[in-house]
């Protein structure tokens, strides 16, 4: 499988009023294979969102290169290819709203690309049949639910045909039903459209899915590989910073118990039948 982001050597450092400069990305390599799905986790200040910027150039590194497509971001020239191959969901889906119809809203990405009224309406009728949101195709995008506009946010992006789609905590501001709704959405599109998804999130179990999970802290990356093995790696986390899902947790701590349990049972489903196994 071919790789839609190459990273190699990014450092990125903020630089204040008074010309101080905090490292966010600390000299980061990362390859991500297209048609994959990629949670990137880390606690607040770990360079999670800042390297969610530089995947469609709206940073751009300090050091080190970053490619998408093969196109590097550095090159001002290329920013619209670059940003037509990967789209960006963000927290607040009301400052990605700029209509008032919802159907509206999802034409606005490819009318501004140029594309062809007739071929509009067929990306606006498949983008949202593809998020569960073509009922509402007539709707005041403003008497939504918080979960349904961040769905329609994420079909005015497939609107524009991206290969990939990178979400920075696009259920920050949603109660549990909403979030439901974006992670079944996004996993969706990933397992039946081969869009590359990559995930940013602080939420353990929004990654339990993932094919990869990526941790980050400090602006390096501190683990990586499927979330099991990463997961079952519990006292490096804590030191980090970090928490594990519930079901880790409980597994972790009864192993040091003695009880044989393994740490990759991470859904509630299969933790339960582990436990229910280890004392049947």
């Amino acid at each position: 499988m071919s790789s839609i982001i190459e990273i190699r050597n990014l450092t990125f450092k903020y630089v204040n009023d008074e010309d101080q400069e905090t490292v966010a990305i600390d000299g980061l390599d990362l390859n991500i294979e297209e048609g994959s799905f990629v949670a990137i986790l880390g606690h607040n200040g770990s360079g999670k969102s800042t390297l969610a910027k530089h995947l469609n150039a709206i940073l751009r590194p300090t050091e080190g290169t970053v490619l998408v497509a093969g196109m590097d971001t550095r090159d001002e020239n290329l920013i619209t290819d670059i940003r037509r191959n990967v789209g960006m969901v963000f927290q607040n889906p009301d400052n990605q709203i700029v209509a008032n119809v919802v159907e509206d809203d999802v034409a606005f990405g490819p009318e501004n690309l140029g594309v062809e009224p007739e071929e509009i309406r067929r990306r606006v009728d498949e983008a949202l049949n593809a998020v569960d949101m073509w009922e509402y195709r007539s709707h005041a995008p403003h008497l939504l639910s918080g979960g349904q506009k961040q769905r329609v946010a994420i079909a005015g992006i497939i609107a524009m045909r991206p290969r990939c789609i990178v979400l920075d905590e696009p259920t920050a501001m949603l109660d549990p039903v909403g979030r439901a709704e974006v992670i079944e959405t996004i996993k969706r599109l990933n397992r039946e459209q081969g869009i590359t998804v990559i995930l940013i999130t602080h939420h353990m179990s929004e990654t339990i899915d993932a094919d990869r999970l990526i941790v980050m802290s400090h602006g390096k990356i501190i683990g990586d590989g499927k979330p099991a093995q990463v997961f079952s790696k519990v006292q490096a986390l804590r030191d980090a910073g970090l928490t594990v899902p519930e079901t880790t947790q409980l597994i972790f701590e009864l192993r040091k118990e003695g009880i044989d349990l393994p740490l990759e049972a991470l859904s509630v489903e299969d933790c339960a039948e582990a436990i229910y196994k280890a004392f049947a």
